[in-house]
This record gives C-alpha cells, structure tokens and sequence, in this order.
C-alpha cells in the first residue's frame, strides 16, 4: 500500500465527517446502547456512543461505508472516549482494550473492502484518541489553583492502554485530536512513543488542537504557535485545528501552522457554529465554500469535519479539494 506521507505530497487528503452526528440519526435508546450483552448493567448507558461498537457494531461499520463513499481517505475509529478515564463515568473501564480492539477492527475491514476495490485509492484507519474529561495543566477548583483532578502519569498510562489496542485492532495511524490542554496531549504521545520503542515500530501521528473561542487559544491558554511549539519534539505527520470553531473561524490558526510548521496541516472544523439549540445549520455547499478560502491560499494538506457535519458535507469538500494542490511542506 502507498505510504500516507507519499501521497500527502501529490493531493489533499480527505478526513471523514463527524460519528455523533451521524449516530444521531439512528436515535438509540437506552435498549440499544445496552443491547443483549449489558442488557442488566446497574448503570445507564446511553449516550456511550463508543460503546455502540460492541452494541451496534453494524451502525459503525455502515458509518464508515457511507463516508468511504463520499470521498474520504482517512476514517477515525469509534473511540473519542475509549480511555479508562472517560469511561469511568459508565464504570467500563474494564472494557477499554476491546472497546478500542473492536472500533480498530470495524475500521480496517471496512477501510480494506474500499482499498480493493479501489487499489489508486487506499484507505486508511486514524485511531481516535480524546482529550479525556479531566485536564492536567488546570485546576478544577477555583478555591484551589494547585489541585489537579489527574496526573500526567495517570494520563500516560491510560493512554498507552488505548494506543495499545487501537495497533492490534488495525490503525493505520493515530489521531491525538480536540486537544484543549496540551498537557493532556503530551502525555498521550509519550504514551505512543513508548509504544513505538517497545514494539520496534513506527505509527504516522497526526495531532490536532482546539481553539476553544474568539481569542485564539485553547482552554490552556496557548495560542497556535504556542501549541505547535509544545508538540514540536514529538515525530509527528501532521498537525492542525478541529472542533469549537467553524470553517472561516480557524483560517487565521491554519496560518500561522502553515508558516510555521514543517509538518502537513490538517483541518477538521464543525459545520458553522452551534444554534441556540446546540445543532449545526450550516450546508455541505455553505461549508465547502469557506474551505474554499483554505486551499486557495495553500494552508492544508488533510482536511474533513467535525461536529455536524456528515457525509454529504464530505462529499462537497472532497470536490472543492481535487482541483487544488496541497500545501508543500
């Protein structure tokens, strides 16, 4: 299969949409989260959504399918929230090796029924890891600006966990994505590149923050040049911007990555910026013409959506984008 870093150099790659939005559509209930295997489990479950890859695990695959074909290149697994850390909320984290195991899996078999079909166009699997629900670098106590609700090494070790099963499940490479707190972030590629050493293996990494709002940084403080800096040491495929903010909202932080950086930068915005009822109007058409703006000043090298968007917002991008060049880094 052709490497991701050779074809990077000839196109734009296309990252796939959002799997919330798209899990949405099915409206599950609390039965269908649980399915037969958690049908008695002492706490509610809904809302899980990682967890529909061991419930629904048909919905997952044909998500991925539809946004295959759409056009995307990259699909990320179903595993936002897969850390020990984040499902402690559902008391599962004794799940998290197969939650991951199995969403890598979907992933792959799913990605490969494209690749041969379409052997010019291979498909690649990103292994979602999150931000988790606690921060590092913060406290959650005004009244305590020295407490923090998790360590780096708390964070490093649930991390390596989830990397680990993620590789055996089939990631072709590893998305550290919707980072809010860099801390966070760096203890999740320590984590990688443990697992890197000891496997003797190299995993193409692909990083993307999260300018929280208008001024620029994420919920750190860190403005994009600050944030590239911070992850600067780590060998990396690409870095970028996802979530909080919509398309023409990040082209100034894709900027200054693509001065800056001598990686390939990726974007994933939402569609628009949520309504007052916390959903995204913003059309596949409407979205595709604010991208506009990225590729004809050459900013990107990877780019798909984030919350609200769908297979038909891919589509339109995956059209705009084959008539430009990417960025050269």
């Amino acid at each position: 299969m052709k490497d991701i870093k050779e074809i990077l150099k000839e196109r734009i790659l296309i990252l796939d949409g959002a799997m919330g939005t798209m899990l949405q559509r099915y409206k599950f209930q609390e039965a269908d989260f649980r399915g037969e295997r958690f049908k008695d489990w002492k706490h509610p479950l809904q809302g899980n959504n990682d967890l529909l890859s061991l419930t629904q695990p048909e919905a997952i695959a044909a998500i991925h399918r539809k946004y295959f074909a759409a056009g995307a290149d990259i699909v990320e697994t179903n595993t936002f929230s897969s850390t020990t850390i984040a499902m402690a909320d559902y008391y599962m984290e004794d799940l998290v090796y197969e939650l991951n195991y199995e969403s890598a899996r979907i992933a792959k078999m799913v990605a490969d029924e494209f690749t041969k079909k379409e052997p010019n166009k291979p498909r690649f699997v990103a292994g979602s890891i999150g931000p988790t629900n606690k921060t590092a670098s913060m406290s959650p106590d005004v009244n305590d600006p020295g407490y923090r609700a998790i360590s780096f090494d708390e964070l490093r070790i649930a991390y390596k966990l989830q990397v680990e099963a993620l590789l055996d499940g089939g990631s072709d490479l590893l998305l550290v994505e919707t980072i809010f707190d860099t801390l966070n972030a760096k203890a999740a590629l320590f984590a990688i590149e443990e697992v890197k050493e000891e496997r003797n293996i190299d995993v193409p990494i692909m990083v993307s923050g999260t300018i929280t709002d208008a001024s620029g940084r994420t919920l750190s403080g860190q403005t994009a040049e600050a944030f590239l800096i911070s992850i600067s040491h780590i060998p990396i495929l690409s870095v970028g911007f996802n979530c909080a903010l919509g398309a023409s909202q990040l082209v100034p932080h894709l900027e200054v990555l693509a001065t800056k950086s001598e990686h390939a930068v990726s974007a994933h915005p939402n569609a628009g910026l949520p309504n007052a009822f916390g959903e995204y109007d913003e059309s596949p058409d409407q979205m595709a013409e604010q991208i506009r703006e990225y590729v004809e000043k050459g900013l990107i090298n990877i780019v798909g959506g984030c919350c609200g968007t769908t297979p038909e917002h891919i589509t339109a991008i995956a059209k705009l984008v084959e008539n430009f060049a990417p960025r050269q880094f």
